[in-house]
């Protein structure tokens, strides 16, 4: 199991389709994940420090698993089947809830919490980014710096 950096999310184009960027943190490897707009815009809103006038679905869910007394200890990303990932939220006591990776990453953002993914998802899926190409990271970062959580909006909302 590998602990894991969030780099950021960015839209994947011609498709429009928002992509959650992981990279190990003792490692070379990257774990793109395919997310959709809402989870994106949540993600993107606590990367960026943005606060809501009133609580967003992942803060919701922090302050009820809060005031239920619990303590969220990590995240993990744990099985790849037919293009679909899972994940798992781990509480004290090894309590496991099965959940989605962005919602699970939205929410261990807002907690502080590590992500983890394990070996088999990231030798199936993981992607190692040549030097030469480390260019392009650094060239996805600053266009996570010049985004905001509206450009992930559709144009129907």
């Amino acid at each position: 199991m590998s602990e894991m950096r969030v780099v950021g999310v960015r839209v994947e184009l011609p498709a429009n389709s928002p992509i959650l960027l992981l990279r190990e943190a003792n490692g070379d490897r990257y774990l793109p994940i395919w997310i959709g707009q809402a989870e994106a815009t949540a993600i993107a809103i606590e990367l960026q420090g943005v606060r809501p006038a009133r609580p967003l679905t992942h803060d919701l869910l922090k302050d009820v698993i809060g005031a239920l007394g619990r303590q969220l200890q990590q995240v993990r990303i744990t099985d790849l089947q037919e293009g679909t990932y899972f994940a798992e939220l781990v509480f004290e006591g090894d309590i496991r809830v099965s959940a989605r990776p962005s919602d699970s990453v939205a929410l261990a953002l807002r907690v502080g919490v590590p992500v983890h993914a394990e070996e088999a998802v990231l030798a199936e899926a993981g992607l190692i980014i040549p030097d030469e190409q480390e260019d392009e990271v650094e060239k996805f970062r600053e266009f996570l710096d010049s985004i905001s959580p509206e450009d992930f909006r559709g144009a129907d909302t």
